[in-house]
């Protein structure tokens, strides 16, 4: 099938079936639910593909709200991977050009999962249609994929096999820029470290006391000077969710922290790991405490794979950027007012550019929507320093997502900014169009045997030289 006929193909069931799409979307904006509990959400998500006649298998792994739908039979077998939690304490009002929580205290859509899952859906829908009309063979598969802010459910189902037999996998995120994801990502350790001692009287008998504080206490100092003695694009943060009361005349018997390790590389990753788990037991060892270690969750870094990428940088110019409205850009004008820490988008996109590029892509500094394709430079260094579940997946087949820009130019995830934006036609734009740059790569993806050899060729290559283990332990289960 010619590349012109698949793109007039996806983009016309996109626009064909918008505003459900919208509506879904902001469905989920309305109910933005957290880790594992994405009960509405999901279903919305569902709604719409057992409408569009896939068949569905549910709770994968026994997660709530994981699943796995289907279409079609065969090989090749095309993966779609879809997100829909949103984040705890980002609730906003829509289209506001000021903080103002919607309800004090609740969840909100800050990293705009509610228009990741659908416009996932929306390219899982076109290529199903190409291979009802019989213009594609395959098999073409929806993951609904639970808590990637804080359960790494697709870590759970890579660890247990649930991506296995997939020839390759699809996604995107909703950003402030439309390009490639920028390289790779950080793989991260989550674990909550609780230490157990004695109490007794601060002054009239210390003695007999054993602080569980002071061996928390022991262990971030620790953890301090190692941060001295791993790679320098570590990162190790905490947080101390007990200091065992409120007394300070009370020796404290309990204190707990969470840790969350990240590093660009697995493989350093699990050496840091223990190296912050011996700063655990050594101060426990110094304080005569206990120390009891949980493991959470993990993830992998993403492994790129430039054959996918290429193809979707191709889709990406052949559709053109993104097209705003003047409305758009007058809302993104409003928010990039409020921003008091602006990511540095610009800069970091043209890390590993040319000159030329570098040129290109600075001149549109100051503009309120970054409307234009990034240069694509491939690079398995993570010029965001974020983690993702995604990246998991990319180590079970080839794996590639996109960037599109659904917030105002610098908007940082996680802020109320992304929130407020994510209802808007701005949003609903970036959502629309990363279904249609997704969709037509599927489908190259399934028509172009030479393509997908490419794709599997490099994959192979880079995993035979590293070969994935997963980062959580098979005894640990998901925390929902």
């Amino acid at each position: 099938m010619e590349f012109e006929a698949i793109k007039q193909a996806v983009c016309a069931s996109v626009e064909a079936h918008a505003q459900a799409y919208t509506h879904a979307s902001d469905a989920i904006w309305d109910h933005p639910e957290v880790n594992f509990h994405e009960d509405i959400s999901a279903e919305v998500i569902r709604g719409l593909l057992r409408e569009h006649g896939f068949s569905i298998t549910d709770e994968l792994g026994g997660m709530p709200n994981a699943f796995r739908a289907q279409y079609g039979s065969g090989k090749p077998v095309l993966a779609f991977l879809g997100e829909f939690d949103a984040l705890s304490g980002m609730s906003q009002k829509a289209g506001c050009a000021a903080k103002e929580p919607l309800v004090p205290g609740g969840a909100g859509h800050g990293c705009g999962h509610n228009l990741l899952g659908v416009g996932a859906l929306a390219a899982a829908v076109a290529v199903k249609e190409m291979i009802e009309s019989g213009a594609l063979a395959g098999t073409v598969v929806y993951f609904g994929t639970p808590a990637e802010e804080t359960g790494s459910a697709k870590a759970f189902l890579a660890r247990d096999g649930f991506f296995d037999g997939i020839d390759a996998m699809l996604t995107w995120h909703p950003w402030d820029y439309t390009g490639i994801w920028p390289g790779g990502s950080l793989a991260n350790v989550k674990m909550i470290f609780r230490f157990r001692g004695r109490s007794a009287h601060a002054a009239g008998s210390p003695e007999l006391g054993r602080s569980a504080l002071d061996a928390l206490e022991l262990m971030n100092v620790g953890v301090q000077f190692l941060r001295e003695h791993v790679p320098e694009d570590t990162r190790i943060h905490y947080a101390i969710t007990d200091a065992g009361g409120a007394s300070p005349n009370v020796v404290q018997a309990s204190a707990e922290a969470v840790y969350l390790v990240r590093s660009p590389r697995l493989a350093d990753l699990q050496q840091i790991r223990e190296r912050v788990i011996d700063c655990a037991r050594g101060a426990a060892i110094m304080t005569g405490t206990t120390m009891e270690m949980e493991f959470v969750k993990g993830c992998s870094n993403i492994l790129p794979n430039t054959a996918m990428e290429e193809a979707l940088v191709r889709v990406m110019h052949a559709l053109g950027a993104p097209q705003y409205t003047e409305a758009d850009r007058a809302l993104a004008a409003a928010l990039h007012e409020t921003l008091e820490s602006p990511e540095k988008t610009l800069s970091r996109i043209t890390r590993f550019c040319s000159a030329k590029a570098r040129a290109e892509v600075l001149a549109h500094q100051g503009e309120p929507i970054y409307a234009f394709i990034a240069p694509h430079t491939p690079t398995d260094s993570p010029l965001i320093t974020v983690s993702t579940d995604a990246g998991d997946a990319s180590w079970c087949a080839p794996t590639s997502q996109i960037s599109v820009a659904a917030w105002p130019a610098d908007t940082p995830a996680h802020t109320w900014q992304a929130v407020t934006v994510g209802k808007s036609h701005l949003a609903h734009t970036a959502m629309l169009y990363a279904g249609k740059a997704l969709g037509i790569t599927g489908a190259l993806l399934l028509a172009d045997d030479a393509l997908l050899a490419a794709a599997k060729a490099e994959y192979a290559a880079r995993t035979a030289a590293s070969p994935y283990a997963c980062p959580i332990p098979k005894d640990v289960r998901p925390a929902y």
